[in-house]
């Protein structure tokens, strides 16, 4: 069965998403939006960089590309800075009857989180207005602190707490303004920027663990949040420009989950722009998820892309994660879902030789 969608957003995580869709078996891409007229009328192919057209016009009439009437758009533009605006973009479509998946919404991985019902609310009217579905999810937020804790705690005689860890260099991430304006990369360790406001880590990653807290049963007492930063020693230059020494060059948060006075579920982020900072703090690069319990298990999830990458490998994992979801959320009944509601999603139909070039 072949569905048709829309991608919508060509940043890195969407030109991932749309080499994903022109890659998988059973997706058709009828039409791409953009926000820029610069860019409308060009081929997608084009515009994310693969040496073959991809046979599809980028467009930025929203109208124009919904009137393809496509099973599922793929919704990865810009939220940051525009959460209400992205929520409205995806209930336009859920109210038209097209399913949705994104990774901009990144705060509704879990939408059933009691902290983010201003967002989750307008979407589920939309998503019973137009009989559609709507999942927001990616890597982190997304698969390794929803799905890939609760799946191994399926291995447990008993658990007694589950953190989640990420550990990343982000210089090769290179979104500028999310790492210097939303985390405060290359400013003061006290800068107030977008991150680090009160309760804007519960916003982002709450849902984390709240999901695996309603995943194994138990309900939290609280959850709060801690973070620490250390400043660079030296400048340094990536892609994104120079950081000055003395600026903000490691972070460290936690979301903690607490049940019965301790903290059960843990959410926590290691990040840093180079890799010899904060030593003391936990090294390696990926994702952990920490059972403690009989058996006591530590799972790792190390990635790279083609060129050896972990940063852009975890870029690509965050397009797949929702791409590879599409079949099972067009055919999903309608609502607002998390991962934990919809079946296993696999990499079914998408072998292929190790040495084909994907792009």
């Amino acid at each position: 069965m072949s569905y048709k969608v829309v991608t919508w957003g060509t940043g890195n995580v969407g030109s991932y998403a749309v080499r994903a869709v022109l890659g998988h078996p059973e997706l058709e891409l009828v039409a791409h939006i953009v926000s820029s007229p610069e860019k409308s009328g060009r081929d997608v192919g084009e515009l994310i960089g693969l040496e073959q057209l991809a046979g599809v016009l980028a467009t930025d009439n929203v109208d124009e590309a919904l009137a393809t009437r496509p099973d599922c758009v793929i919704y990865t533009a810009h939220s940051e800075t525009r959460m209400m605006e992205a929520a409205e973009d995806q209930a336009k479509c859920l109210r038209q009857g097209i399913n949705v998946v994104s990774s901009s919404l990144f705060m509704l991985q879990y939408p059933h989180n009691p902290g983010i019902t201003f967002l989750a609310d307008p979407l589920k009217a939309a998503c019973e207005e137009g009989k559609s579905t709507c999942f927001n999810n990616g890597i982190d937020p997304g698969f390794a602190n929803d799905t890939m804790p609760l799946v191994f705690t399926g291995l447990s005689e008993y658990w007694s707490s589950i953190r989640m860890r990420e550990i990343v260099n982000y210089a090769t991430y290179e979104q500028e303004h999310t790492i210097r304006e939303v985390m405060g990369f290359g400013y003061p360790i006290d800068h107030d920027c977008m991150l680090f406001r009160e309760g804007m880590l519960s916003l982002g990653w709450g849902g984390s663990v709240h999901s695996v807290a309603a995943g194994l049963g138990v309900t939290l007492d609280k959850v709060y949040e801690v973070h620490e930063r250390l400043p660079l020693t030296e400048d340094i230059h990536n892609g994104m420009g120079t950081f000055k020494a003395g600026t903000t060059g490691a972070m460290r948060f936690e979301v903690r989950g607490v049940m019965d006075g301790r903290e059960v579920v843990v959410l926590e982020h290691v990040t840093r722009l180079t890799d010899d900072i904060a030593p003391d703090w936990p090294q390696g690069k990926g994702y952990r998820v920490i059972i403690e319990g009989e058996p006591r298990m530590e799972i790792s999830m190390d990635m790279e892309d083609r060129n050896g990458d972990h940063a852009v490998a975890g870029v690509i994992q965050t397009a797949t994660a929702i791409v590879n979801a599409v079949p099972a959320v067009v055919e999903h009944t309608p609502g607002l879902v998390a991962a934990m509601e919809l079946p296993k999603i696999t990499g079914k139909g998408l072998y292929r030789p190790h040495d084909t070039d994907a792009s």
